[in-house]
């Protein structure tokens, strides 16, 4: 097996709140990916951590009348409690506030500035305190707006040391072509390529309006300044490897990949290969940003009470089943939207069904049948095993392209083939005739859980384990080599009965949010409701009414980057003004003057403060969005029935 050493990370989640969704589905993405790197023998080491530094933790830390040290010690603590829990596999827990990691920021600062790459000078700029981010004024919403987060910036005209980003600016976009899968997936790479062309500005990186944060060299002899936030906190991927400290462990370097949200890609995508110029390191092999999840089609606010907290959901329904639905749900990149039904939904259908159900018909036929034993070297099934390996030798690349849903499709491709084989079979009727075909099946079925139980145990250990028990084998790098890379057969099976790894959930195991409506914060487009058995009368249906429009007029709106506000042309008086949640997938040119299908008699809502007078019909899966259109061109206002 191969000892290559493979260096994988979360961010460092900043230590204003307990961990949320988000939190958990990049840090069980991460999880998935070491175990998987683990699996094939690599020397992995996994990363994560908090974030503690910053204005932000100053103000809410004397908010609570704490110090900033006590509040990130307490936040911090529920970070690591909460992935011992949930049995993440981390080999370092890194926090911002760990003097070796100081000690390493300070280094590698002096050396970006004996380089002359910092610099000081005086910045004047609009300043948030949420993002801990500058912005200019063409940037800004209303004035005065954070273009992030929405909350009001301030003017701060202070001393500053200055990062000559500008400088990296054609190296950087140099380093995109020539590696294309460095930013993943591709569309982020081209928001990244594209924000580096509009030209980068030198980056103020020191700070001296507040002091909660790690300082200068003492060689400098500025006491009054202290890191920019985003400078510290990109540096703790290599002082956790000892970088300034002796380097111990600096041979994992560089990374395999980077997790992050898509919200903080700008940061790694083009400031920190930027700062790894500077101190001559060579840069991850790629950075993978994932989507931000809603709860039940909604953004999730703390205000109105529907954030969903991973230990809630891990507590009534299992960690196992927690990270298969957050793997499987949503394409990687993609926003995703968690649902109890659609939990149950996966838990019933996915696991239970197809997984779970194939599992038990072995146990159940071998025990009745063969007293659990069985064997054979029947060729019966030699062309399904290798429709088997032929998924199989796909899977890895999914797995390092951040393709995780993809990798879980391919395997649920495997016991689909399973799942036919029984059922074309027909062992219940063929034991009374050819039993010897009944072991062959029961042999074919048998490996093809073996080796689905090593390939789902990156990314449900539990269920995996339990698989690999019944089957009376083990999970490491030698059965991945052995069942997976040589593709090996078992002739005979001694199988152990298991509780069902997946029982069936009839209702809902949750406290259910009290979700208050409330317009204007809704950043998607508002849904039909249906009756809770989801079937409707033709009258019902009717009472719909749906018109063909032509798009007149397209605008963006700034404060949101999914929503575009229309002017449709229904053949009315005046064009409608349709507020819509498609600027992911359409540009302004694809949608001027093109068809679409509306829902005309929609009782009139405000998104985003503006009025919606109507809702544009469309399909979604994890190819993305497409519109729903007329074959062919008809009048406008043409009523669809």
């Amino acid at each position: 097996m191969s000892c290559k050493k493979t260096y994988i990370t979360t961010p460092i989640y900043y230590v204003n709140d307990v961990a949320h969704i988000g939190h958990a589905y990049t840090t069980i993405i991460a999880d998935a990916v070491s175990r998987y790197s683990k699996l094939l023998g690599y020397d992995t080491f996994l990363l994560t951590g908090t974030d503690e530094h910053g204005q932000k933790i100053e103000q809410s830390a004397k908010s609570r009348g704490k110090s900033p040290q006590e509040y990130a010690d307490e936040i911090s603590k529920t970070f690591r409690d909460l992935w011992d829990d949930f049995g993440i596999e981390y080999d370092h827990f890194i926090r911002t506030t760990d003097d070796y990691h100081k000690d390493g920021v300070q280094k590698a600062f002096q050396k970006m500035f004996d380089k002359g790459d910092i610099y000081k000078d005086t910045y004047s700029g609009n300043y948030c305190v949420s993002c801990e981010s500058f912005f200019t004024d063409t940037q800004l919403i209303d004035g005065s707006g954070c273009p992030d987060c929405g909350k009001e910036t301030s003017v701060i005209e202070e001393e500053s040391y200055f990062f000559r980003l500008s400088k990296y600016q054609d190296w950087l976009l140099e380093h995109y072509r020539d590696n294309p899968d460095f930013i993943l997936p591709s569309a982020k790479r081209n928001e990244v390529i594209s924000f580096v062309e509009g030209g980068l500005k030198d980056l103020s990186i020191t700070r001296t309006s507040f002091d909660w944060g790690v300082h200068l060299p003492e060689s400098m002899n500025e006491p009054k300044h202290v890191m920019y936030v985003w400078l510290d906190a990109l540096l703790n991927y290599v002082t956790a490897l000892g970088y300034g400290n002796g380097e111990e462990k600096m041979d994992y370097w560089p990374a395999k990949v980077h997790i992050v949200g898509k919200d903080i890609l700008r940061f790694h995508a083009i400031y920190w290969p930027a700062f790894l110029m500077s101190l001559e390191l060579p840069l991850p092999d790629h950075i993978g940003a994932h989507g931000w999840w809603t709860r039940d089609g909604q953004k999730m606010s703390k205000s109105i009470g529907n954030v969903v907290k991973p230990r809630e959901v891990v507590d009534a329904y299992g960690i196992d089943t927690f990270r298969y639905f957050l793997l499987r749900e949503v394409p990687f990149g993609q926003d995703g939207d968690f649902s109890e039904k659609a939990l149950i939904n996966r838990i019933n259908g996915d696991l239970g069904n197809s997984l779970g159900n194939l599992l038990n018909r072995v146990i159940g036929m071998s025990g009745k049948y063969f007293d659990s034993k069985f064997e054979s070297d029947s060729d019966l099934f030699t062309n399904d095993m290798n429709r088997v390996h032929e998924i199989i030798a796909g899977l890895e690349s999914h797995i390092f392209k951040m393709q995780i849903h993809r990798y879980l499709e391919d395997i649920w491709e495997i016991l689909a083939i399973g799942n036919r084989a029984i059922q074309s079979s027909e062992p219940w009727v063929k034991i009374k005739t050819a039993p010897e075909d009944v072991q062959a099946l029961l042999v074919f079925v048998s490996n093809l859980l073996t080796k689905v139980a090593i390939l789902i145990s990156p990314i449900m250990p539990k269920s995996g384990e339990e698989m690999a028990k019944s089957l009376g084998i083990e999970i490491n790098e030698d059965t991945y080599k052995e069942f997976i890379t040589d593709q090996a057969l078992l002739n005979s099976f001694v199988i152990e009965k298991v509780s069902a790894l997946f029982p069936k959930v009839d209702k809902p195991l949750m406290a259910q949010p009290e979700v208050e409506e409330k317009q204007g914060e809704a950043d998607t487009e508002p849904e039909l409701e249906l009756p809770e058995d989801g079937l409707i009368t033709i009258d019902k249906f009717f009472e719909t009414t749906i018109k063909i429009g032509e798009v007149v007029e397209v605008e963006e709106i700034k404060k949101s980057k999914k929503l575009y506000k229309l002017r449709v042309d229904l053949g009315e008086a005046r064009p409608r003004q349709i507020i819509a949640g498609i600027r992911e997938f359409y540009s302004k040119e694809e949608l001027q003057n093109s068809l679409v299908c509306v829902v005309a008699n929609l009782k009139p809502a405000k998104l985003m403060g503006n009025l919606s007078e109507g809702m544009l019909l469309a399909a979604k899966d994890e190819n993305g969005l497409s519109l729903i259109r007329p074959e062919h061109k008809r009048k406008i206002g043409t009523k669809i029935s």
